[in-house]
């Protein structure tokens, strides 16, 4: 299909938008006539109100006629001058592509590359051009592999995809705000309901009656039912444009195989899949992992430390470039299915050129490190701006001791409950020295009633309940040791790309310490064995 009639189909799909708002804004009227014709006067009233709220959110979407630009702050913004090699490459690109190359460079947090560009006329007319490099994908990539992403990305330019997803944006915004204003006026009675029905079930507590089961069945349906007839003419949209966008991608593909060459286009769409999955982990597990506790790693290490999961589990991932996706992620996606894609490239002719070893494309920038921190604060909130940056190996350490203690104020209240003997504020020697003593006085049970513990466990009684009660005194009793190792400067945190965090205790407590902890929690316990192992030097 032509620039033309997909420009027309855009423009047909998004006065169908209006022309459903037209549709709806008449049922209302039609609704407000009958009700002055037969309903009574409260009634009549009540309909009014309820079809002008009902008419707003519609009159809203229909009134949004500009069309969704791009965020234009999304980014660093980079010159010719900032990155020289990066500008060389992607004008050499946009030559052998045979398209006019981007106005602007902006660097991204985002495993993603992607163009964009202002057209003007219903997109028949092109305008100004962006290139969105995002840098944790840099980090992921060998430069032959970018060099691929770039080429399909021009590869839009020359089919003149980027012009017209400005109507097919403005349909799409639209949709999505009307569907959001009337899920929001049904959020809103339902939490305005339901504040209601706990106020009176309070009352009913109050006066010693059984409070009613809050239900809110049936509140803001009208509001949902506007908001799942908006969403369906979306899904519509989405499906009427799906097939020839997907075909796009796929057309973009082939022509960055001819400019990148086979394999390293197919091997740069395996590795997407690599990046995409390690970066979500890595974020999780290794970026985050101290923030709530104030701790970030070192600036610039939010956005591109993925590179070092990647090189220490590089087998690991392996798997991931061959067990490709063979679903789009939604019904709704543009893209094929990677494993689609890879195979229609692989299934070319072999260009004699290979996936011959290149640099990082990382090495394409002036300075990656200085990049690196500055997408970095432009992609991080305000509040994570302010976080103290530590060391990796200090990051994992800090954070894992904070959560390490916070999992022990549970036995540490319960100590402070029945033994009274920890103060306020006092570190995890002096808890676990209470803890100790407490054992030693006979109050490990008592201590043990105040654990969290199952459903099951609360149930039992006799033998059973304390079965179910020494593994949770057990692992309460090791946290406060491990954490009065840690304070004591004798035991660390240990960061490891390729697995978990470790814990380093001193020489022979790996082998010593099980033992000792068992011994306290017998039916007869025994402190003796842990106290001298915690004071062993």
């Amino acid at each position: 299909m032509g620039a033309s009639l997909r420009a027309l189909r855009a423009l047909v799909l998004l006065a169908g938008f209006h022309l459903l708002g037209i549709a709806l804004l008449a049922v209302l009227g039609l609704i407000d006539w009958a009700a002055t014709l037969w309903a009574p006067g409260p009634w009549a009233l009540k309909f009014y109100v309820v079809t002008a709220v009902l008419a707003v959110p519609i009159v809203r979407g229909m009134l949004m006629l500009r069309t969704p630009q791009d965020e234009i702050g999304t980014g660093v913004l980079v010159s010719e001058a900032d990155e020289p090699r990066l500008w060389q490459t992607v004008r050499e690109l946009a030559e052998q592509v045979g398209t006019r190359a981007p106005n602007e460079i902006r660097l991204t947090g985002e495993v993603n590359a992607a163009v964009s560009e202002d057209s003007r006329l219903l997109g028949l007319l092109g305008g100004r051009r962006r290139l969105y490099l995002g840098l944790p994908l840099m980090a992921g990539l060998s430069e032959a592999q970018l060099r691929a992403v770039l080429a399909h990305e021009f590869g839009h330019f020359t089919h003149a995809d980027t012009r017209l997803s400005g109507i097919t944006a403005r349909g799409r915004v639209q949709v999505e705000r009307t569907v959001a204003h009337f899920e929001a006026k049904a959020g809103g009675k339902v939490a305005k309901e339901t504040a209601r029905q706990e106020k009176k079930a309070a009352k009913r507590i109050a006066k010693g009656k059984k409070a009613h089961e809050i239900d809110t069945t049936g509140v803001g349906f009208t509001f949902r039912t506007m908001a799942r007839i908006y969403t369906a003419y979306g899904r519509l949209s989405l499906r009427a444009t799906q097939a020839d966008s997907r075909r796009q991608e796929l057309a973009a593909d082939v022509a960055a195989a001819r400019i990148a060459g086979r394999d390293a286009t197919a091997s740069a769409l395996r590795e997407i899949v690599v990046v995409e999955t390690a970066n979500g982990f890595f974020l999780d597990s290794y970026a985050t992992l101290g923030a709530e506790f104030g701790l970030l790693p070192p600036h610039g290490e939010v956005i591109g430390g993925v590179r070092h999961l990647l090189a220490a589990r590089a087998e690991e991932l392996d798997d991931l470039r061959y067990d490709l996706p063979t679903r789009p992620a939604s019904p709704y996606d543009s893209h094929p299915p990677m494993a689609e894609r890879v195979a229609l490239l692989e299934a070319l002719p072999d260009d004699g050129r290979g996936a011959a070893p290149s640099r990082p494309s990382l090495s394409l920038l002036a300075s990656p490190e200085r990049s690196l921190a500055a997408v970095e604060d432009v992609s991080l909130t305000a509040a994570a701006l302010r976080m103290r940056r530590v060391a990796w190996a200090d990051l994992v350490h800090e954070a894992m001791s904070a959560h390490s203690v916070r999992e022990a104020e549970p036995v540490r209240r319960a100590t402070a409950e029945v033994a009274g003997t920890v103060a306020e504020g006092a570190g995890p020697r002096a808890a676990l020295n209470a803890l100790l003593d407490a054992i030693d006085a006979g109050k490990a049970w008592a201590i043990s009633d105040l654990l969290p513990r199952s459903e099951q466990a609360g149930a039992a009684t006799g033998r059973a309940a304390r079965e179910f009660a020494r593994p949770v005194l057990r692992r309460g009793l090791s946290r406060l040791v491990t954490d009065a190792l840690i304070e004591d400067g004798r035991a660390r945190w240990q960061l490891s790309w390729a697995a978990e965090a470790s814990l380093r205790l001193p020489p022979g407590y790996a082998d010593e310490l099980p033992a000792a902890l068992d011994a306290a929690v017998t039916d007869r316990p025994d402190t003796g064995p842990l106290r001298m192992l915690l004071h062993t030097s």
